[in-house]
């Protein structure tokens, strides 16, 4: 199917990352289609990296190029609902996002993955180890490096991440394997409640071959007649799951032992079931286990997100900077196994959240509570065991020294890193910088 096919004139909304992306594509591969982008911003980021020829209103909505537009392929983070959007879809104009413009193109086989956390683990997992097993991947999408900039005749399989946002104008994305991870209340300032928000999601599975869901979280069932693979923390019954064997807890595959839970790096028990979820994907299309086994056993995760970054006599240091929320926090301190003390370092800038629901987590653990910066103030009522710093470096200079053998020190912050630090990746770096030089 052309869908190309009377296409002269396309309006690109949006001129970030993807925007540019989908420019750079329309170029390349649509070089005699007139490409206009407008950006409501009054400063366009990128605008000097447009190829020559191309049209850029700024500042506002340009509704005249809108309504002449054959085409018009939005950014994920301009809501469907824009008045300026609906005006001209009234009008029987098509809106698209950058998904859609990869569907239209890509003939090799495709695997996707969203869910409300841990999406970009799975996604970045799945293509480290497919590449472990010598086979020519490309990953990205929502994480990382825009769809379309992935497109090359030699890549043999592509692996994106997808937001819900993306999914809004996605309709053809034929995969071969799609996997909805779970699902938690998220971007309700953009839905309407978790129903749309679901719906959204759900949109994964239109046309999968097969559906990789969560057993644990009935929402991320496909409400489509469609193939099933599920995955489990709880259930033995799941094709993909952890089971006792000989007195080790083991990752199983459809019956087949993979490894000891054990041996994988990746730290907290939320990515155990990631790491399952990332073997089902690759087992939708037949890449052979025995060639990223080892990989597996190795992959310590995203950088920022539960990363194991050193380790000491027996003391691991784990960076969790990108937790700039509770959910985030919350969801690294569900999943964690730590057989000694652990030394939680929290706070920055606390964007006016309810530290509370950490309260009844953290009694379970046996924790010494290290509050910093600006709002470190509203962590100390969540623990008899919590003390205050000005600084992050502070609260490790503290207690570092007193850390032994299974005790974990872990930046996982539920706040912004802006009170002293220009980004949560800075944050990190620092944090990373100091558990690997400490003596």
């Amino acid at each position: 199917m052309n869908h190309w096919q009377g296409i002269s004139n396309v309006v690109v909304a949006g001129l970030g990352i993807t925007g540019l992306s989908v420019v750079n594509y329309l170029d390349k591969y649509h070089p005699n289609i007139t490409v206009k982008v407008i950006d409501t911003r009054p400063v366009a980021p990128n605008a000097q990296q447009l190829p020559s020829g191309v049209e850029l209103h700024t500042g506002n909505w340009n509704i005249a190029w809108l309504e002449q537009a054959d085409l018009i392929i939005a950014n994920p983070g301009i809501a469907l609902a824009t008045p300026e959007l609906q005006r001209v879809m009234a009008m029987g104009k098509t809106v698209v996002g950058d998904i859609e413009i990869f569907a239209w193109h890509v003939s090799q086989p495709t695997l996707a993955i969203t869910g409300s956390n841990g999406k970009s683990t799975v996604t970045d997992l799945t293509g480290v180890l497919a590449k472990a097993a010598g086979v020519k991947v490309a990953v990205g999408g929502n994480i990382g490096v825009p769809a379309l900039d992935l497109i090359a005749d030699d890549v043999e399989l592509y692996v994106l991440e997808l937001s819900s946002f993306q999914l809004e104008t996605t309709s053809s994305l034929e995969l071969a394997g799609a996997a909805f991870l779970n699902l938690s209340e998220d971007h309700m300032d953009r839905y309407e409640g978790m129903s749309d928000y679901k719906l959204a999601k759900l949109r994964i599975f239109d046309h999968a071959q097969l559906a990789i869901v969560n057993r644990d979280d009935v929402e991320t069932l496909p409400a489509n007649d469609i193939s099933i693979s599920d995955f489990s923390l709880q259930s033995t019954q799941a094709q993909y799951h952890v089971a006792i064997i000989d007195g080790r807890e083991w990752l199983v595959a459809k019956q087949q032992p993979v490894i000891p839970v054990e041996q994988l790096t990746l730290v907290g028990r939320h990515n155990v079931a990631n790491a399952l979820a990332a073997i089902a994907l690759l087992d939708s299309v037949s890449v052979p286990r025995d060639g990223y086994i080892e990989q597996l056993q190795a992959y310590n995760g995203l950088t920022h997100r539960c990363q194991m970054v050193a380790e000491h006599n027996g003391v691991r240091w784990v960076n969790d900077s990108k937790a700039t929320n509770v959910a985030s926090t919350l969801a690294a301190l569900s999943g964690l196994d730590c057989p000694g003390q652990l030394y939680l370092l929290v706070g920055g800038n606390g964007k006016g959240a309810d530290f509370s629901e950490l309260k009844p987590v953290l009694a379970q653990l046996s924790v010494t509570l290290c509050c910093y910066g600006a709002d470190g103030d509203e962590f100390m009522s969540l623990s008899e065991n919590a003390f205050r710093f000005e600084t992050m470096m502070q609260a490790i200079e503290r207690f570092a020294p007193e850390a032994k053998a299974g005790d974990i020190i872990m930046l996982s912050p539920a706040c912004a890193s802006f009170d002293q630090f220009p980004n949560f990746m800075a944050r990190g770096d620092a944090f990373t910088d100091i558990a690997k030089n400490w003596q």
